[in-house]
């Protein structure tokens, strides 16, 4: 999964590269989400940086949640799964410890498929496209080197929004003994929450959708940094992450192990 997650920025890369071989402008129309991606897509071409920016944007929606919820529902139900879940019980670690510690897994995982896509983004931008000061979408140049940190940032940022999802996998997780029941039921819940942020008609619940701030990190990119809807985004997933943990928790430390 991580080396899928690697080759998204390359294709990016390649087409940008592609189309404005002739001195021709990006097309915008396959941006990942026609705001802030399309800006982040149409800068490529003069600094590679962006080419992060815009890898993000176009794997935060699927590619990177799906990943996640591939990792996350497989923590607890593979291992049930496997017969090793009770082998591990028998060390005296306790099943509180050991969910902490699938969580936390699960946690890495994120992080380190987010810094997958970025540094590839990165290399692929720095090698075929000039590198320099960066223009925010404020149209406010600043150093490269914050640029460079601003990356970093939204990295990171990014990396927190998983956590909603990586908590409702895990929980998940503790109810079935099969790791691609589990599996499968993470990813169809992202799917169903997608479609459901897709739909006008329900706008006064999308708020609290753990997918409805996942675009806020580009505010990170603007002059000066906008925090509010990053916030926003990070208290939901704290939320999520605190009732599904919760659940995870009480099915956990109640659930008959035989496998």
């Amino acid at each position: 999964m991580l080396g899928v997650l690697a080759v998204v920025p390359v294709l990016i890369g390649v087409a940008v590269k592609i189309e404005t071989s002739d001195g021709g402008a990006v097309g915008g129309g396959g941006a990942p989400d026609g705001g802030a991606g399309v800006a982040f897509v149409s800068q490529i071409t003069n600094n590679g940086l962006f080419l992060v920016f815009a890898a993000l944007a176009a794997t935060l929606p699927f590619f990177l949640p799906m990943a996640v919820g591939v990792v996350a529902g497989d923590s607890v139900a593979g291992e049930a799964n496997a017969g090793t879940l009770r082998y591990l019980l028998v060390a005296p670690a306790g099943r509180v410890r050991l969910l902490l510690a699938k969580f936390a897994a699960v946690m890495a995982f994120c992080l380190v498929a987010t810094l997958t896509v970025a540094l590839s983004a990165l290399a692929v931008g720095v090698l075929l496209f000039p590198v320099g000061d960066v223009t925010t979408i404020s149209g406010v140049p600043v150093p490269f080197t914050e640029g460079l940190w601003r990356a970093v940032l939204i990295a990171a940022v990014v990396a927190g929004s998983l956590v909603g999802l990586a908590a409702i996998g895990l929980f998940v997780s503790t109810l079935t003994s099969s790791g691609i029941a589990a599996m499968a039921t993470t990813v169809g819940l992202l799917i169903t929450v997608q479609i459901l942020q897709s739909i006008p008609q329900l706008d006064a619940v999308h708020p609290y959708l753990f997918t409805h701030h996942w675009m806020s990190f580009a505010d990170l990119m603007r002059e000066p940094l906008l925090w509010d809807g990053v916030l926003r985004n990070l208290g939901v997933q704290a939320a999520y992450a605190a009732v599904f943990g919760s659940a995870a928790w009480a099915r956990f430390t109640t659930r008959d192990i035989t496998s």
